[in-house]
């Protein structure tokens, strides 16, 4: 999709840690590994360090976050690998410069499907990032990571909220109080009544204390609204507790979401303000476009270690004989249809264009991978605004309670090594990045919702809407601060259906989906699963849970295959020591039918 600008008059164009495993490898581990396993020669990486020669062959089905990372665990474990995307490397992770805008030897401005973060939280991202080089950076790629220090909370007809991150200590490391610490912080920061805090310090609590077969047997299928009592509460509560700390923090609907999803990122986000086992700082962004900061110094990583790469390959169906697949069949970039052949194949595509691969003979095999027909899918994509001027919003992310889009934002020259100055024509100043959380809901300029309104009608509905949220006290940003704007390009305009097609929706984490979720490795011999979909640790549809699901086949790869080399590490999130004997004992309540113990009306 091309840039956009609108004329003066404001019309639209239309064109519309705890670790578990094996660490990072040493000259030693690897050579060691190679020599338990019978390998006569090595090859050498760049840098000095010995790679054993291939073990097999390996098919990566899809180039995004878990088909990349599969490939590079894979590679430094002497496989020889072939990723076939049909696309673009990086998959939603990845950046695109908006085309025909670059002049004066500067480059295209900077597009994305959506901005992204990095919370301290996440563990095996930041891990492949240390090993990917770059420059002089001492940590290669995770170097590139930076902190934003504060978010705001944009109200439309209301005060706005600047909360900074990293909340300090809490009063005590007891059950009452930390309840009350956080309640005192909530009401506080959020404004809320003091008994709606304390409710929510409280309903914290019960989920933190609940034993792993409460949190699936019983939040697993409740759903985020149900558990917080949304509809009981004020309009405050409801805007901010319920439906904006879900789509905020992690990209999930409040009204379908498990208790066990939303309470687990809660546990990270608000159960553990000392950051215990963090990687960094709560909220982290890379310091430029995606792809510059860590998609193209990963894709040259991979291919210095041999990994080869056909990029606009579309897989179509799989051929499977005596529970081994045999065959993927592909549509190569030039039209034509072949069936590649290797001795292990990792399907690394979304959980929608994955099960549309299950035949007959995959699910006679696998029957499990059946219930992936109950994954449920929806948007959640992204626009750019490109200002001649940085508005002052904050120095992280910003979220318009109130807007009907649930739109999300951050500025982003602030925090970019490279200035937006130095890209594009030289006027842009400023790039304001917006998630589009709703595409569901009327917006306030048309009454439509986004899926029907064409791309020029988004950009005039997402702007309008983030204006009467940060211009209702003073002019913060103004119509004539916008250059030109940025439609995420895997949105297409059906002119003759009168909507949008997605060529990328969001994996929605809901209420009993577990079950639906697959492990890494079933009944099909030689095929592994990775994508954000599968199960994993951190039990949502994020890049670290893509990164976690292919540590997690290429694991089962080596276990199928009796390989000696070493496990890829992996990662469990953080929970509180102090609630330990609490849990054990709410083990004991849950198996005897009695509500955890701290589940009592305030």
């Amino acid at each position: 999709m091309a840039e956009h600008r609108w004329p003066a008059t404001g019309t639209a164009t239309v064109s519309e840690k705890r670790s578990t495993g094996t660490g990072a490898f040493s000259r030693r581990t690897v050579l060691r590994a190679t020599a338990a396993a019978g390998i006569g020669a090595a090859a050498i990486w760049p840098g000095g360090v010995a790679r054993a020669t291939a073990k097999g062959r390996v098919a990566v089905l899809g180039g995004g976050v878990a088909g990349l990372t599969a490939a590079h665990e894979l590679a430094e474990r002497g496989f020889e690998v072939t990723v076939y995307e049909r696309r673009a490397l990086g998959g939603k992770a990845r950046s695109v410069g908006v085309p025909g805008t670059g002049a004066g030897g500067r480059p295209d401005l900077p597009g994305e499907h959506g901005f992204r973060f990095f919370p301290g939280f996440y563990q095996h991202v930041p891990d492949t990032m240390r090993r990917i080089p770059f420059a002089a950076n001492t940590n290669g790629v995770w170097d590139n990571l930076v902190s934003a220090p504060d978010v705001r909370a944009a109200r439309a007809g209301g005060d706005d909220i600047r909360t900074p991150l990293g909340l300090g200590n809490l009063a005590a490391a007891t059950p009452e109080g930390i309840r009350e610490s956080l309640a005192s912080m909530i009401s506080t920061l959020l404004k809320m009544p003091p008994e709606e805090g304390l409710f929510f310090a409280n309903r914290l609590l019960v989920f933190n204390t609940s034993c792993d077969a409460r949190r699936l047997g019983q939040w697993e299928r409740t759903s985020w609204r149900d558990f917080v009592g949304a509809h009981q509460r004020s309009h405050e509560f409801r805007a901010l507790i319920s439906r904006t700390l879900t789509s905020l923090l992690v990209a999930a609907k409040d009204d379908i979401a498990s208790v066990r999803t939303i309470g687990t990122m809660g546990e990270q986000f608000l159960g553990n303000p000392l950051q215990i086992g963090f990687d960094g700082d709560l909220d982290r962004v890379l310091n430029g476009p995606t792809n510059t900061a860590w998609i193209d110094p990963w894709v040259a990583l991979l291919r210095n270690l041999g990994v080869r790469f056909e990029v606009g390959a579309e897989v179509r169906g799989l051929e499977v004989t005596d529970r081994r697949v045999t065959g993927a069949r592909i549509v190569t970039a030039a039209g034509t249809t072949e069936t590649v052949t290797a001795d292990h194949f990792v399907v690394a595509l979304p959980a929608e264009r994955a099960r549309d691969l299950w035949n007959a003979d995959i699910l006679n095999a696998w029957p499990e991978l059946a219930k992936m027909s109950g994954l449920y899918t929806d948007w959640m994509t992204g626009i750019q605004f490109y200002l001649r001027r940085s508005p002052e919003i904050g120095a992280g992310h910003s979220a318009y309670i109130d807007s009907p889009w649930s739109l999300t934002s951050i500025a982003q020259n602030a925090l970019w090594a490279r200035k937006l100055p130095e890209y594009g024509d030289g006027t842009v100043q400023d790039c304001l990045s917006v998630d589009i959380s709703d595409w569901n809901t009327p917006g306030i300029l048309f009454g439509k919702t986004a899926k029907e309104c064409t791309p020029g009608e988004i950009a005039k509905e997402t702007w309008a809407q983030i204006l009467a949220h940060l211009n209702d006290r003073d002019e913060i940003l103004r119509e004539s601060d916008l250059h030109s704007w940025f439609l995420d390009p895997g949105i297409t305009w059906q002119a003759d259906r009168g909507t949008n097609s997605n060529a990328d929706p969001l994996l929605i984490n809901t209420v009993g989906s577990w079950d639906a979720r697959p492990e890494p490795h079933g009944g099909v011999e030689n095929l592994y699963l990775a994508g954000d979909y599968v199960r994993t640790n951190i039990d949502l549809a994020t890049m670290e849970g893509a990164n976690e699901s292919a540590r997690a086949a290429v694991n089962k790869l080596l276990e199928v295959t009796g390989s000696t080399a070493p496990r890829c590490r992996t990662y469990s999130l953080y929970r509180p020591v102090e609630f330990e004997p609490l849990r054990a004992a709410d083990a004991d309540d849950y198996a005897a039918g009695r509500p955890n113990r701290f589940d009592i009306q305030l």
